[in-house]
């Protein structure tokens, strides 16, 4: 049985969300012949869930929510409300006694800081299903793999990709063996992975996809490098063929790019791709979430993604610094920020479809970096959107933020929640945020 667990956060968001991760390993193996079962906590369509469940017409759309305590170690810290985001509790004790006894669960995780979320999963699974193991993977039991060991209850911690290691955790815990994992001959080789199992999902109003794993630079705040150290490609021709099966399959037409370097060496990977969609006339609505490399977008790439269906585009202003201070490893400058806002223009892109991250929160960032840094943004037409820093684990930034914040960064991984602004100072206070909220506007 493969899980995706609640959320516990103060805010949460379907922006297009499925766990592929997951997907993936439950593909594999009902590729060699075993039976999966997939219970998602963040159903948005659960069949209990009635017909008042909202989707916006790109697919997204909110969380069912039911308030619940706040963690302990917050005190009174946090922006109002804390919530469980997802199924009812009661929903998800009833579908599990109406499966068979598995012989292995394996649930996911994602943000470090929704911890909480997870235990409570496994702790219902261990409530209806005492006698099975539980293993956890996923990017909170990589980055906080001795938190996860000694507080999620899992019966295994599994940090890293779970691919390779799939095999030796079914057998360990089963005596099951297999043997067809393309993984093992090839890890590089993307394309031998089965698609994700995504037809297990109840509605599916959005398909994610990863082309890329991994990303070339290696930012301050990002543990994109320590999660996936190697950068590796899928063939345009793979990724257009997963874009028709679900398309034909399901009739999804929104797809989002979670990509960390779309348009890296754009010739080879990106321009096939964007060529073979457009050839492939399906009439599909593209969204870049995880954001764009500026200095990637030429006039082609730009009038590419037109043709092909993008529908909104995020920049990565995250990976500069316009701020004049020179925080951020500086990757472009603003002519060529305002180069290639021009090119989206020129190429048909209107000014409510496009947006750039701006980090905000950042330790010891002053106000005036990110007024500066809005302005630019403002200066050439298009949205800033505040970025909000969530500080990270194996991140070049992690003991900067240690040093900067208010909390013990290392005591519970809920005071990276960038909801609580960890690293702000008296500098940067919430009455600041809010004023430069309305900056954005």
């Amino acid at each position: 049985m493969c899980v995706n667990p609640w959320i516990h956060d103060f805010a949460a968001f379907d922006f297009w969300a499925k766990p592929l991760g997951l997907l993936t390993l439950a593909a594999i193996l009902r590729k060699n012949r075993i039976r999966v079962t997939f219970m998602d906590c963040l159903d948005r369509f659960h069949p209990r869930a009635g017909s008042g469940t909202r989707t916006y017409p790109d697919g997204r759309g909110p969380y069912r929510k039911t308030q619940i305590p706040k963690p302990a170690v917050l005190n009174e810290e946090g922006p109002g409300r804390y919530s469980r985001y997802g199924i009812d509790p009661e929903w998800f004790r009833a579908d599990l006694r109406q499966l068979d006894r598995p012989d292995i669960v394996l649930v996911t995780s994602l943000m470090t800081y929704w911890a909480g979320g997870v235990r409570e999963t496994i702790a219902v699974i261990k409530e209806i299903f005492p006698e099975t193991p539980v293993v956890l993977g996923g990017i909170y039991a990589t980055l906080m793999t001795d938190h996860a060991v000694a507080l999620s209850l899992a019966d295994e911690v599994i940090p890293g990709a779970g691919e390779q290691k799939i095999q030796e955790i079914v057998r360990r815990h089963t005596g099951f063996s297999f043997t067809s994992n393309p993984t093992l001959d090839d890890p590089n080789d993307l394309d031998s992975l089965p698609l994700p199992a995504l037809d297990l999902v109840t509605n599916l109003t959005h398909v994610p996809l990863l082309t890329t794993r991994g990303c070339p630079f290696a930012c301050e705040y990002c543990a994109s490098s320590f999660l996936e150290p190697r950068f590796r490609r899928r063939s345009p021709k793979s990724i257009v063929q997963e874009i028709r099966h679900w398309h034909n399959l399901r009739g999804v037409k929104n797809f989002a790019f979670y990509d960390d370097a779309l348009l890296i060496d754009s010739a080879t990977h990106a321009i096939p791709l964007f060529k073979a969609i457009i050839s492939s006339n399906m009439n599909l609505a593209f969204h870049t979430p995880n954001a764009l490399h500026i200095r990637e977008i030429t006039q082609q790439t730009a009038a590419l993604m037109f043709k092909a269906g993008f529908k909104s585009i995020r920049l990565g202003l995250e990976t500069t610094d316009f701020s004049r201070t020179g925080r951020l490893d500086r990757k472009v400058g603003a002519n060529e920020f305002h180069r290639a806002v021009t090119l989206l223009k020129n190429a048909g892109f209107k000014r409510g479809q496009i947006g750039a991250y701006l980090l905000c929160g950042l330790p010891d960032q002053k106000k005036e970096d990110v007024e500066h840094s809005i302005l630019e943004v403002k200066k050439s037409g298009i949205t800033p959107v505040l970025a909000f820093y969530t500080p990270i684990p194996h991140t070049p930034m992690w003991e900067r933020a240690k040093k900067a914040s208010r909390f013990d960064l290392d005591k519970d991984p809920v005071f990276s929640n960038n909801a609580l602004f960890p690293c702000f100072t008296e500098t940067m206070s919430m009455k600041i945020i809010s004023q430069l909220k309305k900056m954005t506007k």
